[in-house]
Protein backbone atom coordinates (compact mmCIF):
# COMPACT_ATOMS: atom_id res chain seq x y z
CA UNK A 1 0.00 0.00 0.00
CA UNK A 2 3.22 2.31 0.62
CA UNK A 3 4.24 1.60 -2.20
CA UNK A 4 1.39 2.71 -4.58
CA UNK A 5 1.35 5.70 -2.31
CA UNK A 6 4.90 6.91 -3.03
CA UNK A 7 4.25 6.10 -6.81
CA UNK A 8 0.73 7.61 -7.38
CA UNK A 9 2.49 10.98 -5.38
CA UNK A 10 5.39 10.28 -7.69
CA UNK A 11 2.90 10.90 -10.80
CA UNK A 12 1.45 13.87 -9.52
CA UNK A 13 4.42 15.62 -8.74
CA UNK A 14 5.82 14.47 -12.93
CA UNK A 15 2.06 15.65 -13.71
CA UNK A 16 2.32 19.20 -11.78
CA UNK A 17 6.21 19.84 -13.37
CA UNK A 18 4.89 19.18 -17.00
CA UNK A 19 2.20 21.38 -16.37
CA UNK A 20 4.30 24.11 -15.35
CA UNK A 21 6.89 24.01 -17.97
CA UNK A 22 3.84 24.02 -20.45
CA UNK A 23 3.06 27.60 -19.47
CA UNK A 24 6.57 28.86 -19.88
CA UNK A 25 7.20 30.47 -23.22
CA UNK A 26 8.28 27.46 -25.23
CA UNK A 27 8.60 29.30 -28.98
CA UNK A 28 12.05 29.95 -29.94
CA UNK A 29 11.82 33.11 -32.31
CA UNK A 30 14.79 32.53 -35.33
CA UNK A 31 17.83 34.29 -34.00
CA UNK A 32 18.35 38.07 -35.55
CA UNK A 33 20.41 37.75 -38.54
CA UNK A 34 23.80 39.45 -38.62
CA UNK A 35 23.75 42.58 -41.09
CA UNK A 36 26.36 42.22 -43.50
CA UNK A 37 26.94 45.40 -45.51
CA UNK A 38 27.55 44.91 -48.63
CA UNK A 39 30.16 48.00 -49.64
CA UNK A 40 30.45 47.53 -52.91
CA UNK A 41 26.40 48.61 -53.20
CA UNK A 42 25.33 50.31 -50.57
CA UNK A 43 24.44 54.05 -51.17
CA UNK A 44 23.15 56.62 -49.23
CA UNK A 45 19.90 55.20 -49.54
CA UNK A 46 20.24 52.22 -47.87
CA UNK A 47 22.38 53.95 -45.23
CA UNK A 48 19.34 55.81 -44.07
CA UNK A 49 17.09 52.46 -44.46
CA UNK A 50 19.59 50.40 -42.20
CA UNK A 51 19.84 53.40 -39.58
CA UNK A 52 15.92 53.38 -39.64
CA UNK A 53 16.19 49.25 -38.98
CA UNK A 54 18.54 50.28 -36.04
CA UNK A 55 16.80 52.75 -34.54
CA UNK A 56 13.64 51.00 -34.23
CA UNK A 57 15.48 47.60 -33.51
CA UNK A 58 19.13 46.79 -32.44
CA UNK A 59 19.53 50.20 -31.11
CA UNK A 60 16.79 50.19 -28.45
CA UNK A 61 15.91 53.85 -29.63
CA UNK A 62 12.46 53.83 -29.42
CA UNK A 63 12.53 52.26 -25.94
CA UNK A 64 13.10 55.76 -24.74
CA UNK A 65 12.96 58.04 -27.75
CA UNK A 66 8.84 57.70 -27.62
CA UNK A 67 6.15 60.01 -26.47
CA UNK A 68 5.84 58.49 -23.14
CA UNK A 69 8.45 61.31 -21.86
CA UNK A 70 11.42 59.49 -21.25
CA UNK A 71 13.41 61.25 -23.93
CA UNK A 72 12.86 63.49 -26.70
CA UNK A 73 10.56 61.59 -29.19
CA UNK A 74 12.79 62.00 -32.18
CA UNK A 75 10.81 60.57 -34.71
CA UNK A 76 7.56 63.01 -33.92
CA UNK A 77 9.32 66.39 -33.21
CA UNK A 78 10.61 68.53 -36.11
CA UNK A 79 13.96 68.05 -36.10
CA UNK A 80 14.77 70.55 -38.88
CA UNK A 81 13.96 73.04 -35.76
CA UNK A 82 15.37 71.12 -33.37
CA UNK A 83 19.11 70.33 -34.07
CA UNK A 84 20.26 73.96 -34.98
CA UNK A 85 18.54 74.78 -31.61
CA UNK A 86 20.42 71.94 -29.76
CA UNK A 87 23.78 73.64 -31.15
CA UNK A 88 22.75 77.15 -29.92
CA UNK A 89 21.98 76.22 -26.72
CA UNK A 90 24.59 78.15 -24.24
CA UNK A 91 24.60 74.90 -22.15
CA UNK A 92 25.78 73.03 -25.14
CA UNK A 93 29.86 72.88 -24.97
CA UNK A 94 30.64 69.85 -26.76
CA UNK A 95 32.50 68.86 -30.32
CA UNK A 96 29.92 71.09 -32.29
CA UNK A 97 29.58 73.96 -29.97
CA UNK A 98 29.70 77.46 -31.91
CA UNK A 99 29.33 75.65 -35.31
CA UNK A 100 26.52 75.22 -37.48
CA UNK A 101 25.49 73.03 -40.75
CA UNK A 102 24.70 69.78 -41.52
CA UNK A 103 28.22 68.43 -40.70
CA UNK A 104 28.02 70.06 -36.92
CA UNK A 105 24.53 68.17 -36.38
CA UNK A 106 26.55 64.93 -37.95
CA UNK A 107 29.14 65.67 -34.86
CA UNK A 108 26.22 66.65 -32.59
CA UNK A 109 23.83 63.55 -33.54
CA UNK A 110 27.58 61.22 -32.87
CA UNK A 111 28.57 62.57 -29.77
CA UNK A 112 25.23 62.66 -28.50
CA UNK A 113 25.25 58.55 -28.96
CA UNK A 114 29.18 58.09 -27.77
CA UNK A 115 28.88 60.47 -24.52
CA UNK A 116 25.26 61.33 -24.14
CA UNK A 117 26.33 63.20 -20.50
CA UNK A 118 28.35 65.34 -22.95
CA UNK A 119 25.34 67.68 -23.14
CA UNK A 120 21.54 66.56 -21.46
CA UNK A 121 18.56 67.82 -22.96
CA UNK A 122 16.49 70.15 -20.28
CA UNK A 123 14.82 67.83 -18.31
CA UNK A 124 15.98 64.97 -19.45
CA UNK A 125 18.51 63.90 -16.75
CA UNK A 126 19.08 61.51 -13.89
CA UNK A 127 17.08 62.20 -11.73
CA UNK A 128 18.75 64.05 -8.97
CA UNK A 129 21.59 65.17 -11.26
CA UNK A 130 20.18 68.51 -12.26
CA UNK A 131 20.28 67.30 -16.23
CA UNK A 132 24.39 67.12 -16.04
CA UNK A 133 23.80 63.21 -16.27
CA UNK A 134 22.27 61.33 -19.33
CA UNK A 135 20.27 57.72 -18.89
CA UNK A 136 20.93 56.72 -22.14
CA UNK A 137 23.99 54.20 -22.19
CA UNK A 138 26.75 55.18 -24.38
CA UNK A 139 25.51 53.45 -27.79
CA UNK A 140 29.02 52.12 -28.92
CA UNK A 141 29.48 49.72 -25.50
CA UNK A 142 27.06 46.57 -23.93
CA UNK A 143 24.25 46.54 -23.69
CA UNK A 144 24.05 47.74 -27.15
CA UNK A 145 27.66 47.95 -29.09
CA UNK A 146 26.58 49.44 -32.11
CA UNK A 147 30.03 49.81 -34.71
CA UNK A 148 31.04 53.08 -36.52
CA UNK A 149 29.14 51.85 -39.73
CA UNK A 150 26.25 51.38 -38.00
CA UNK A 151 26.06 54.52 -35.83
CA UNK A 152 27.11 56.29 -39.04
CA UNK A 153 23.45 54.65 -40.15
CA UNK A 154 21.83 56.18 -37.38
CA UNK A 155 23.08 59.38 -38.31
CA UNK A 156 22.47 59.67 -41.88
CA UNK A 157 18.37 58.26 -40.84
CA UNK A 158 17.79 61.12 -38.31
CA UNK A 159 19.91 63.75 -40.97
CA UNK A 160 17.24 62.38 -43.26
CA UNK A 161 13.98 63.34 -41.31
CA UNK A 162 15.43 66.47 -40.60
CA UNK A 163 15.83 67.14 -44.59
CA UNK A 164 19.43 67.47 -44.35
CA UNK A 165 21.44 65.77 -47.05
CA UNK A 166 23.46 63.29 -45.41
CA UNK A 167 27.05 63.88 -44.41
CA UNK A 168 28.57 60.64 -43.06
CA UNK A 169 30.54 58.28 -45.05
CA UNK A 170 29.99 55.67 -46.54
CA UNK A 171 31.55 52.40 -45.18
CA UNK A 172 34.83 51.38 -47.77
CA UNK A 173 35.67 47.54 -48.70
CA UNK A 174 37.98 47.63 -45.48
CA UNK A 175 34.72 48.43 -42.92
CA UNK A 176 33.06 45.78 -44.31
CA UNK A 177 31.14 43.79 -41.66
CA UNK A 178 30.93 40.09 -42.13
CA UNK A 179 29.19 37.45 -39.46
CA UNK A 180 30.74 35.44 -36.66
CA UNK A 181 30.21 31.83 -38.49
CA UNK A 182 30.61 30.50 -35.01
CA UNK A 183 27.28 31.35 -34.07
CA UNK A 184 25.93 30.18 -37.39
CA UNK A 185 24.82 27.19 -36.53
CA UNK A 186 21.28 26.05 -34.65
CA UNK A 187 19.36 28.46 -32.68
CA UNK A 188 20.91 32.03 -30.96
CA UNK A 189 19.82 31.03 -27.36
CA UNK A 190 21.71 31.95 -24.15
CA UNK A 191 23.17 29.93 -22.06
CA UNK A 192 24.46 31.95 -18.98
CA UNK A 193 22.38 34.69 -17.76
CA UNK A 194 24.98 37.33 -18.16
CA UNK A 195 24.10 36.34 -22.23
CA UNK A 196 20.37 36.41 -21.62
CA UNK A 197 20.67 39.67 -19.91
CA UNK A 198 23.28 41.25 -22.67
CA UNK A 199 20.73 39.57 -25.17
CA UNK A 200 17.25 41.17 -24.49
CA UNK A 201 18.99 44.68 -23.25
CA UNK A 202 17.79 44.56 -20.03
CA UNK A 203 20.78 46.43 -18.18
CA UNK A 204 19.52 49.42 -21.04
CA UNK A 205 16.99 50.05 -18.58
CA UNK A 206 17.47 48.51 -15.58
CA UNK A 207 21.01 48.78 -13.08
CA UNK A 208 22.73 45.55 -13.72
CA UNK A 209 26.79 45.03 -14.15
CA UNK A 210 26.92 48.25 -13.40
CA UNK A 211 24.99 50.21 -16.14
CA UNK A 212 23.10 52.08 -13.40
CA UNK A 213 20.10 52.93 -15.78
CA UNK A 214 16.64 53.88 -13.98
CA UNK A 215 14.56 53.87 -16.91
CA UNK A 216 13.32 50.57 -15.22
CA UNK A 217 12.91 50.02 -11.54
CA UNK A 218 16.37 49.16 -9.56
CA UNK A 219 16.70 45.23 -8.92
CA UNK A 220 18.89 44.70 -6.63
CA UNK A 221 17.42 42.73 -3.33
CA UNK A 222 14.28 41.68 -5.51
CA UNK A 223 14.42 38.35 -4.45
CA UNK A 224 12.96 39.60 -1.09
CA UNK A 225 10.63 41.52 -2.91
CA UNK A 226 9.05 39.41 -5.65
CA UNK A 227 8.81 35.44 -5.87
CA UNK A 228 9.87 33.63 -9.14
CA UNK A 229 6.27 33.32 -10.46
CA UNK A 230 6.22 37.14 -9.98
CA UNK A 231 9.39 38.15 -11.60
CA UNK A 232 8.30 35.41 -14.74
CA UNK A 233 4.76 37.86 -14.70
CA UNK A 234 7.09 41.12 -14.38
CA UNK A 235 9.04 39.74 -17.69
CA UNK A 236 6.45 38.21 -19.81
CA UNK A 237 3.09 40.36 -18.94
CA UNK A 238 5.49 43.71 -17.75
CA UNK A 239 1.72 46.37 -17.94
CA UNK A 240 -0.10 44.23 -15.89
CA UNK A 241 1.87 45.27 -12.92
CA UNK A 242 3.74 48.32 -12.78
CA UNK A 243 6.03 49.53 -10.30
CA UNK A 244 5.44 53.17 -8.31
CA UNK A 245 6.94 55.74 -9.85
CA UNK A 246 7.28 53.82 -13.53
CA UNK A 247 5.06 54.06 -16.14
CA UNK A 248 3.53 51.47 -18.50
CA UNK A 249 4.61 50.36 -22.48
CA UNK A 250 8.42 51.14 -21.59
CA UNK A 251 9.78 47.31 -21.12
CA UNK A 252 8.91 45.22 -24.37
CA UNK A 253 5.19 43.29 -24.16
CA UNK A 254 6.51 40.19 -27.04
CA UNK A 255 9.54 38.74 -24.32
CA UNK A 256 6.79 35.45 -24.12
CA UNK A 257 8.00 35.16 -27.40
CA UNK A 258 11.28 36.19 -28.04
CA UNK A 259 12.34 34.15 -24.79
CA UNK A 260 12.88 30.18 -24.52
CA UNK A 261 12.18 28.45 -20.92
CA UNK A 262 15.84 28.54 -20.57
CA UNK A 263 16.46 31.58 -21.04
CA UNK A 264 13.88 33.27 -18.74
CA UNK A 265 14.47 30.65 -15.89
CA UNK A 266 18.22 32.28 -16.35
CA UNK A 267 17.63 35.63 -16.05
CA UNK A 268 14.79 34.80 -13.05
CA UNK A 269 17.07 32.58 -11.08
CA UNK A 270 20.35 35.31 -11.69
CA UNK A 271 17.70 38.66 -10.46
CA UNK A 272 16.46 36.37 -7.14
CA UNK A 273 20.19 36.13 -6.14
CA UNK A 274 21.28 39.66 -6.60
CA UNK A 275 21.88 40.90 -3.38
CA UNK A 276 20.32 44.37 -1.97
Amino acid sequence: MTFLRVVLFSVAVLLVFTGFANVLPQIQSDPPKEEIIDTGSLDMAGMISLGESLFKGKGTCTLCHNGMGRAPDLLEMNLAETFPERLKDPRYKGVAAGKEGPKAIEEYIHESMVDPSAYVVAGFGKKGTNDTESPMPTINKPPVELNEIEINAVIAFLQDRAGIEPTVPLPSAEDVVVPDESSSEGPDVATTAEDAIDKFGCAACHDLFGSEADTGPPLAGIGKRMSRGDLMDAILYPNDTIAEGYEADIMPQDFAEQMSASELTLIVDYLLNLPE
